[in-house]
């Protein structure tokens, strides 16, 4: 949920940042950026501070937004390199052959961007997946599985944290190998 969430939040931020000139933007950028450079101790202390001084409970939604939170940063970060790297011209010639803006949008810009949103919704999915320093400060009594495992690995390392950290490698590893082919396929047309 907050993976979808931060990719779509993300990719409308990158789109904004990466095509629009305004008051404000490079305050934008640097504010996309802060957690990023943030260490996790400090952004999680600080995001623990933040809900308790509002009178927010850690807890689940407390977790959402903080995963949102700094997924964002990646996605954004990954979208904008992709936007930037378009060719206007692209766009141009769709609507000199009198495509309006929005499918111009849909049938040019959205699938020359869609690798980036897809390697977006990866990145945030790998780092939310594999946080807990900042899910352990603003979880609460919520059991994510980075705490599972943590908590578990007390007793050793049980059998259904083997089970999905195998099943991730090998998911990733498929993904690669199917990109590849494709990326394969098409050269060679």
């Amino acid at each position: 949920m907050q993976r979808s969430l931060a990719t779509i939040l993300g990719t409308l931020i990158a789109f904004a940042i990466g095509r629009n000139k305004f008051k404000g933007r490079s305050t934008t950028n640097l504010v996309i950026f802060l957690p990023m450079a943030t260490p996790e101790v400090v952004l999680g202390a600080s995001l623990l501070a933040m809900f308790l001084s509002i009178k927010f409970n850690p807890g689940f939604w407390p977790t959402i937004i903080a995963h949102v939170m700094f997924c964002i940063s990646f996605v954004v970060v990954t979208v904008k390199a992709r936007i930037a790297s378009l060719d206007p011209r692209l766009e141009q010639a769709a609507m000199d052959l009198y495509a309006n803006e929005f499918e111009t949008f849909r049938r040019v810009t959205l699938p020359l961007v869609m690798p980036g949103i897809a390697g977006a919704a990866l990145l945030a999915f790998s780092l939310s997946f594999d946080d807990f320093i900042i899910t352990n400060f603003v979880s609460g009594t919520v059991t994510t599985f980075p705490k599972f495992v943590y908590t578990a690995s007390a007793r050793g390392i049980p059998a259904q944290a083997n089970v999905i950290g195998s099943s991730m490698f090998f998911i990733a590893l498929a993904i690669v190998i199917a990109g590849q082919l494709v990326g394969r396929r098409k050269k060679v047309k």
